[in-house]
Formats: structure tokens, sequence, C-alpha cells
């Protein structure tokens, strides 16, 4: 296993600030660009992010370390920040940074020992979840999210660049 909490907290920590020095400022229509109907505008992705910051990660650490597996936690709806108004691009990314900046405070005071990494909770689609795996997957969310906004911008150009899109990995990515 790779899991190591001090790595985790380094991707976890960098995210908003990367997020931030990428997106503050940058045009509308690089915000509101995507990838066709049904898929996410680069600000849908934030608000999803933020979201998951309130009701996933942190809440369900707490359900696994204090209920085990006599409770399954709540479902999250992924879908939720879809029904959110539209705020700057910069409001949304300082709220992801607070928040987040509060659950790495928060992770460091519940997992003070490896073996917390190692304790169970129930999911309520997978079933049995360990700690480590749900912080595993809050890293590789976020960076699932940051490459999903650098794949949706260049998604933008996609017609634009001609025949140089035979060397361009990320728009034969789809998904």
């Amino acid at each position: 296993m790779n899991f190591q909490l001090k790595e985790a907290i380094e991707v976890l920590e960098r995210t908003p600030q990367t997020l931030e020095s990428f997106l503050s400022g940058i045009s509308h229509e690089w915000l509101q660009c995507n990838e066709g109907e049904g898929s996410w505008n680069v600000s849908e992705v934030v608000e999803h992010l933020i979201e998951a910051e309130k009701h996933n990660w942190i809440p369900r650490l707490g359900c696994i370390l204090q209920e085990g597996e006599g409770n399954p936690f709540p479902p999250f709806d992924r879908f939720s920040h879809l029904q959110r108004s539209t705020r700057s691009i910069e409001q949304s990314l300082l709220e992801f940074k607070a928040i987040r900046m509060q659950n790495i405070a928060k992770l460091q005071e519940l997992i003070l020992s490896e073996p917390l990494l190692e304790r169970t909770g129930s999911h309520p689609e997978f079933g049995t979840v360990k700690a480590r795996e749900l912080l595993s997957t809050w890293v590789v969310h976020d960076l699932t999210h940051m490459a999903q906004i650098v794949r949706v911008m260049a998604e933008r150009y996609r017609t634009d660049v001609g025949p140089w899109k035979a060397f361009l990995g990320i728009l034969k990515q789809k998904g």
C-alpha cells in the first residue's frame, strides 16, 4: 500500500492554491465551457468540490471513527452543487480554501495514530470501507477533478488546434 497520511495532506493542502492560481481572474468563457450535454463546466466542478468538503470527507471519517460499521453513513449527493446560485469563481475558491483548511486541521485532530486508518465504516453502496480508503479517495478525487478542469478547458479549443490534435493526448480523451 502506498497511502501515507503526510503525503495525502501534501496534495489536499495544495489543491485550493493550485486552483486559485489557475482559475482566478480567468475569462468567463473558460469557466463556462464544458464537454457537451450533461457535463460540468469549470465553475460547477469547483462547486462540487465545495459540497464534498462540507458533506463527504470529514463527516464520513467521523462516522467511521465514531460509529464503525453499525450505521451506514448518509449518501452524498454528487449533484447538489448544480442547485447553487452562481457567484464569482473567486468567491467559490475562497470558500473552498477556507473549508479545506478547516478539514485538514480536523483530519489531523482525528487521525492521531496509524491504527485509526484501519477502522471501518459502512458505505451506503460499497458496504465495509476503511478510513485509509476514504482518505485515499479524497486525494484521488482532487486529482480527478483537477484533470477534469484541464480537460474541459482543452476541449474548448478542440477544433481550433487543427491537425495538431493528433499530438494532443488530452483531446483524445473523453469522459
